[in-house]
């Protein structure tokens, strides 16, 4: 499979949006954007391909996160030096922060919430005291918990929400991740059997390309694939099989 990031549609331009709000906002304190959306939908890989564009620092928040281990974890990304106090390491940080404008991207937020959302009130200091875009990636569940915190949701300019991808979003997958052709009957089966979680289109997409080198074609069709696994329901925790296809060979 093709080593090569896929923008989801959809969901990309949502995003990009939704940076261009942020970006152009009134107040220069509402800095923070919050991306949401059940697992599997793309956010960490988006967000992980615009922070790379965009020269982003970007953490994956830790269960035993406090805010002097996100300081230090950020100190460190950031080529700082994380020894001192804490109010020295912040210092440092909010220093190259500000002045170089470097974005902030916080995966997994709902690691940040635990002790009274400590570590994103650490977050939400260096955001007002530098006005970088900071992008907080989580759950979907996790807009109602940030809620609680007024201080905090009031800082945030704009929420973006990632749905699944479409027929359209699944068949650009195929194109371009597939070393093989893969027709658009087993384009619409991928569509169905993922539900349109990435994670699961492209399991499907290596499963179809493994067997159809394996047999010696360089395209596949629903029929070739009658009768075998395409996708696991991890869920129920059995297999999602391709049901048996007229004329099958």
């Amino acid at each position: 499979m093709k080593k090569v990031f896929v923008k989801n549609i959809n969901n990309y331009e949502r995003f990009r949006t939704g940076i261009s709000s942020v970006e152009t906002r009134g107040a220069t304190e509402a800095s923070l954007m919050l991306v949401t959306g059940p697992a599997g939908f793309g956010k960490s890989q988006t967000v992980d391909q615009w922070a790379i564009s965009n020269g982003a620092a970007y953490l994956r928040a830790k269960v035993e996160w406090t805010p002097r281990y996100f300081m230090t974890e950020l100190a460190e990304t950031l080529k700082l030096d994380s020894r001192g106090r804490a109010k020295d390491v912040f210092g440092r940080i909010a220093g190259v922060l500000g002045s170089q404008q470097i974005p902030l991207v916080i995966d997994e937020v709902e690691h940040c919430l635990r002790d009274g959302a400590q570590v994103l009130e650490a977050i939400r200091d260096l955001s007002d005291l530098t006005e970088v875009i900071v992008i907080l990636v989580g759950m979907d569940q996790v807009q109602a918990k940030i809620a609680r915190h007024a201080q905090i949701s009031s800082r945030i300019a704009k929420v973006v929400e990632f749905y699944p991808a479409s027929l359209d979003d699944v068949g650009e997958f195929c194109k371009q991740l597939s070393e093989v052709t893969i027709a658009p009957d087993l384009v619409t089966e991928i569509h169905r059997q993922s539900g349109g979680r990435v994670r699961e289109i492209m399991n499907a997409i290596a499963t179809v390309e493994q067997t159809a080198k394996r047999n010696g074609n360089t395209d596949a069709k629903l029929q070739d694939m009658s009768g075998m696994v395409l996708t696991h329901d991890w869920q129920a925790r059995r297999p999602r099989v391709v049901a048996q296809q007229k004329g099958n060979r």
